[in-house]
């Protein structure tokens, strides 16, 4: 088997792992009405995960340096499954947070280790677009994933939605043992090393571009399928299509994000997806009723925000090109706990307020962002103006 049916099969799983991340926002009412508890509640779900993710992955995979990679991924997929499988048999709201604890200490580890395998089983000017492959696989969860969840969930109950991932993850574990080769773990990089980045005020400026534009987009999206159901009015059906358009928008954001951040700059097309994310939110804040209006206006959303995935990684790497890897890691433990306080503060927000309020505060958490990106590229600065472009072109030339 070619190394490109190798890195397919590990997107394949890639897949899997981000449908088990990304489902519960597309069936948060369904665990809280069966469950028992508030839909803000219900949303903390999501807060325990990505903080799991974020703290625990570094460590995990710290103490796992010199582990071979294939039986690491083996190792991440058992524990997947018994976490999934817990979801499905296990009653409670307490079982269902320890579930999604050990998913997502496992789904970082298979990631992060999918990532290594993937960069290091394609030949060196392939390994680009290697690594991409996998990002594609897990974020395709967005554009199919969520939405057949949704819609299983609608047939059958949403415990079937887990036990359903769990054996897939059997499958999952199958592809792994019989189509991935035995990969060499690596020295072990002290977290030491990784923190001391942090001493950096541009790159802690920049990890807190990437939490506050994570967070706002969380505190809206944690809670769009009750938004839907509730605000909107949208039927069952209606709302599985609708995260289904919000996945493809997703896609095309981050592409056209990519070719932004080539042919303007990772300045400009930052600041102008953001800027653009957190103007649909106050739209569909006033639009909220129509049901009509509330299709496109979910895609601008979702392809706005995800324009600037690509653009905020590239912005990252620009800043320590010496420490790429640590760099992005970095910005994923970033990603994860934007998400877990995104969730937390929309369960206040909708507890205290109402529903519809999520989409005004998650729009000011993106407009922090926007500011925060505008000051550190220089353009809040008087008189500055024109240094700020010259020193955009420099960024650009040494990008290009």
């Amino acid at each position: 088997m070619s190394y490109a049916w190798k890195i397919y099969m590990l997107a394949i799983v890639s897949f899997l792992v981000g449908t088990s991340e990304f489902i519960i926002a597309g069936i948060l009412d369904k665990v809280a009405d069966d469950v028992g508890v508030s839909v803000a509640a219900a949303g903390q779900l999501i807060t325990v995960f990505s903080l799991a993710y974020g703290f625990g992955t570094p460590f995990l995979m710290a103490a796992a340096a010199k582990a071979d990679r294939k039986r690491l991924m083996l190792y991440a997929l058992a524990v997947f499954v018994v976490g999934n499988a817990a979801a499905f048999v296990l009653p409670g709201f307490g079982a269902l947070i320890a579930s999604r604890v050990v998913v997502a200490l496992s789904s970082g580890v298979f990631v992060v280790t999918a990532l290594t395998v993937a960069a290091k089983l394609a030949p060196e000017e392939k390994r680009g677009s290697a690594i991409a492959t996998l990002v594609m696989g897990f974020s395709t969860a967005l554009i199919v994933g969520v939405p057949l969840g949704r819609l299983a969930a609608s047939v059958y109950d949403w415990q079937a939605v887990f036990g359903g991932i769990g054996l897939l993850g059997l499958l999952a574990l199958l592809l792994i043992a019989f189509t991935i080769p035995k990969t060499d773990g690596e020295l072990p990089v002290p977290l030491r090393d990784q923190l001391r980045l942090l001493k950096n005020p541009k790159i802690l400026v920049g990890l807190g571009i990437t939490f506050f534009w994570i967070g706002g987009y969380s505190i809206t999206y944690t809670y769009i399928s009750p938004f839907l159901l509730e605000i909107t009015g949208m039927s069952e059906k209606a709302v599985s299509i609708a995260l289904f358009a919000f996945g493809i928008a997703s896609l095309i954001g981050s592409k056209l994000g990519g070719f932004g951040t080539d042919r303007w700059g990772y300045r400009r097309t930052l600041l102008i997806g953001m800027a653009l994310h957190a103007a649909w939110l106050i739209v569909i804040s006033f639009a909220a009723q129509s049901a009509a209006l509330m299709f496109p206006l979910l895609m601008l959303w979702s392809f706005s925000a995800w324009s600037s995935g690509p653009t905020q990684q590239y912005h990252l790497i620009s800043l320590a090109p010496e420490a790429t890897s640590i760099m992005l890691s970095l910005n994923s433990s970033a990603v994860q706990l934007a998400m877990a306080a995104g969730a937390g503060i929309g369960g206040i927000v909708v507890e205290g307020a109402s529903l519809t309020a999520v989409t005004w505060i998650g729009a000011g958490g993106v407009a922090l962002a926007v500011l925060l990106s505008a000051a550190a590229f220089g353009y809040l600065r008087v008189g500055t103006a024109a240094r700020a472009a010259r020193q955009e072109a420099a960024a650009d030339k040494i990008g290009a």
